[in-house]
């Protein structure tokens, strides 16, 4: 027996009933199956190893400022996989499929975070990073190949956000737990520079979830395992919603469009602005990687796929290369 397949007959019998078998997977495009890893484990393993996924830890999460206090996307990436292998495994749910689709689901994030994306937007009409990482693991990782993920892992990646549910419950771990990490990590970050703090939380969170960001994300964690053990759901009990939903619109009021932060993201949205602009007035000044795409997608497929993909460093060095004076 490959081992490989001793691991899928460790899952069916010790995994949930209403689990995602690994020997469920399925691909749009058919290939022999690994002799050592799971379909998930082979998945999780194509994301680590791309370039997207390094690039990560040059774009922005929240903050805009460099220095070793704020996360990045990569980290967050990684936060928001640990978080949910520890939901998955409580619940004897499918713990490589959440790993995977975790790790992959920022992939196709612009530089500076959601200021990056909301500029791709307003240049082109329709921009949203969860369909963007989709279509960067399905055509650009492995030298455009496309990484090939399993459909489950897709489909946890591209519904993690967004109006239409996962249909695994290991995507809707994901989908809840990118939440649960983005809210208590960002709250974490602008405590340790003074932005907010437990004295300026709102009664129902510092009340029901706590004042420190661990305490938070422990109790979070603890009632959505408590609450969804032996059922076919996640579930979080309406207490906490209703205090999650709070302590979101006080991050939003506090932390994301306060005007400390609204005039750093402005400055980012001009940057990527002014890329798309420039890149789809004079397309000759791709790099040839990206000049070679126009072919198959049009100028502004190929715009959108090179800038969203860039780091927040790279984005600033081209912007100086022609917008900034060489004195």
């Amino acid at each position: 027996m490959l081992i490989r397949e001793k691991a899928e007959t460790r899952e069916e019998k010790l995994l949930a009933p209403w689990a995602t078998k690994s020997i469920m997977a399925t691909r749009i495009q058919e290939e022999e199956l690994d002799p050592i890893r799971t379909a998930f484990q082979r998945d999780r393993d194509r994301i680590l190893h791309s370039t997207a996924f390094r690039k990560l830890k040059h774009k922005t999460q929240v903050y805009l400022a460099s220095g070793d206090h704020y996360r990045t996307r990569l980290t967050h990436s990684m936060e928001v996989a640990q978080i949910s292998r520890t939901i998955a495994g409580a619940l004897d749910l499918n713990e490589d499929l959440v790993e995977a689709a975790a790790l992959g689901h920022d992939i196709g994030h612009t530089p500076f975070g959601h200021a990056g994306e909301r500029a791709m937007a307003e240049c082109v009409g329709y921009f949203h990073h969860n369909e963007q990482s989709l279509r960067v693991a399905d055509i650009y990782g492995r030298n455009g190949r496309g990484l090939n993920l399993t459909t489950q892992v897709r489909e946890a990646i591209l519904c993690h956000t967004g109006d239409i549910l996962p249909t695994t419950l290991e995507g809707m771990i994901v989908r809840r737990c990118d939440r649960i990490a983005y809210l208590c990590h960002d709250y974490d970050d602008g405590s340790s520079v003074g932005m907010v703090g437990p004295e300026s939380l709102p009664e129902i969170v510092a009340t029901r979830l706590g004042t420190d960001p661990s305490v938070i994300l422990d109790v979070l964690v603890n009632n959505i395992i408590e609450l969804s053990l032996n059922t076919p759901k996640i579930i979080l009990d309406p207490y906490y919603e209703e205090a999650v939903t709070a302590f979101r619109a006080f991050m939003f009021e506090q932390v994301y469009s306060c005007p400390a932060m609204m005039v750093e993201q402005k400055k980012a949205e001009h940057v990527v602005k002014t890329l798309m602009n420039m890149f789809l007035t004079l397309p000759e000044r791709l790099p040839i990687e990206a000049r070679e795409q126009i072919d198959r997608f049009g100028v502004e497929q190929a715009c959108i796929d090179y800038v969203s993909g860039i780091t927040d460093e790279a984005a600033v060095r081209i912007f100086r290369k022609y917008f900034e004076p060489a004195i």
